[in-house]
């Protein structure tokens, strides 16, 4: 935990002639975040940083909920950086909170709820002692499972510290209190509020409304002042259960979460999520055709039929296939002693095991399997990426190298001179690496890629064919049906009377 600033306040007279008076004495957290954002909003400051796709549509609700005093919830699918939005909440609190020392619900000097800290303050006044709380330390988060209790949130009659203490049970000094009370003048955030049990959920009615809470049906309230925030994904996937319609109406602000849009910030946000930047004495660098075939494999996936959509597409599929994409290409190079390890297609397709566990498929998806509905993604996403550097790029004399005979099989675990070297012997076709902003001097590792990437994307507009055992050869073209004309007649015959009979 922070060290707060020598030059802080420390008892509570003190604290009534320091700078820090005004605002504890009116101000509750929710006017202390709207404080802060108005601030930042005044001097143009970035909100959120390092959050991408959502500055013209999650952040600006979110704004809107903050400066209304809201308690908000999220709603999205998995991996759409709701969690992370919340957290970052806390830019937008004080550097440090004031309470009186030793409170386990950081009671307000100045607006004492607690039935311990009202007592401290009568019998020392202004020598009564204050801590400081962090921002940091102001954020709580609870996961909600089935298992959560009233006890777990709220707080619970304790009769062991009553008969020790020598308290009559009602006494409000007999409570231990839940994470709700512990997070007064906090940010208290409720991960996945569906699977909360509905009796819990009713449980949060007083606070979200009244603000104040109850206590194993003792009187004993408390006013608390709490930041809610939820998050949850949309009703219609999680069967687990559900909002319980009373608790959405006390929700301020539902704000909806999405995908990015836009490849580039889908691209963006695996660079600073992917853990690409590795300590190694060798080298790796990702070419932007790998990084945008990736990428784009998370958005055919989307849009695939064949994958739940009410379940969605992760961004961590992106960040995982590029992680393993980049470890394959590692490996290679510290089997062959290579200084520098590049991705390349087939680097993509090794990392399947990234993509299967990451997408849930529909009944046609699960006839077909999730391996080879994960090949059929990345052959989709290699098509697409290759027409944006290629269309209308002339590749006939490569197709006719393999038209009149022509094959390569690459092995996976060739050096990259070995692979440049056989890439060379087709006609044309390292000729085309300029399009990819390739020049003469690249290494052999990110030539072999290019080239790679060029046949890759030839078989995926089936151009040329691929398989496991023969590598890349020609197209086999379907024969054409015989024309009637060229059949016998009596055979003719026959097909026309079967079909009538059919």
């Amino acid at each position: 935990m922070p060290q707060p600033p020598s030059d802080l306040p420390l008892t509570l007279g003190e604290l009534r002639k320091s700078p820090h008076f005004a605002n504890l004495a009116n101000g509750t957290v929710k006017d202390e975040l709207r404080r802060n954002l108005i601030c930042q909003l005044k001097r143009k400051e970035a909100l959120f940083p390092g959050i991408v796709g959502y500055e013209d549509t999650v952040v600006p609700q979110m704004v809107n909920a903050i400066l209304s005093r809201h308690n908000f919830i999220l709603l999205g699918l998995r991996g759409q950086a709701k969690t992370r939005l919340i957290r970052m909440l806390t830019s937008l609190l004080d550097p440090w909170m004031p309470y009186i020392s030793g409170c386990e619900i950081h009671d307000n000097p100045l607006r004492s709820i607690c039935a311990r800290c009202r007592q401290t303050i009568t019998e020392h006044g202004d020598t009564t002692p204050v801590a400081w709380l962090a921002a940091d330390d102001r954020y709580i988060e609870k996961l909600a499972t089935p298992d959560v209790t009233i006890a777990d949130m709220i707080g619970d009659i304790d009769p062991i510290k009553a008969a020790r203490s020598g308290y009559n049970l009602s006494d409000e000094l007999t409570v231990h209190y839940g994470l709700m009370p512990r997070a007064n003048r906090c940010i208290f955030a409720v991960n996945e509020l569906p699977d909360l049990a509905g009796k819990i959920q009713v449980g949060l009615f007083n606070i979200l409304q009244e603000g104040d809470i109850q206590i194993k049906g003792y009187p004993v309230r408390l006013p608390l002042d709490i930041m809610m925030a939820f998050t949850a994904n949309p009703e219609d996937y999680t069967a687990r259960g559900k909002i319980v319609t009373p608790l959405k109406d006390r929700i301020g602000s539902e704000i909806r979460t999405h995908y990015p849009a836009a490849l580039a910030h889908g691209i963006e946000i695996t660079r600073n999520e992917a853990w690409v930047k590795r300590e190694s004495e060798i080298a790796t660098r990702m070419p932007i055709y790998i990084a945008e075939i990736i990428e784009q494999l998370a958005f055919c996936a989307r849009e695939d039929k064949r994958v739940d959509k009410r379940s969605g597409v992760s961004q961590r599929l992106p960040i995982s296939v590029a992680e393993n994409a980049i470890s394959n290409a590692e490996r290679r190079a510290l089997a062959n002693a290579e200084d520098l390890a590049v991705p390349r297609v087939l680097d993509v397709y090794g990392a399947l095991p990234a993509i299967t566990g990451k997408i849930e498929l529909e009944y046609e998806g699960e006839l077909k399997g999730g391996d080879a509905v994960g090949r059929d993604l990345i052959r989709l996403a290699v098509g697409k990426v290759f027409d944006h550097y290629f269309e209308g790029v002339n590749m006939n004399s490569v197709v006719q190298w393999f038209d009149i005979g022509g094959a390569l099989k690459l092995d996976e675990d060739a050096t990259s001179k070995e692979m440049v070297r056989q890439l060379d012997g087709i006609s044309g076709l390292m000729e085309k690496t300029g399009a990819l902003g390739l020049t003469a001097n690249e290494p052999d590792a990110v030539r072999a890629a290019a080239g790679e990437f060029i046949l890759e994307g030839l078989h995926a507009h089936r151009r040329i064919s691929r398989s496991m055992e023969r590598g890349f050869v020609a197209e086999e073209r379907k024969r054409a049906p015989k024309q009637e004309a060229e059949q016998d007649p009596a055979e003719i015959l026959r097909q026309r009377q079967k079909r009538q009979f059919n």
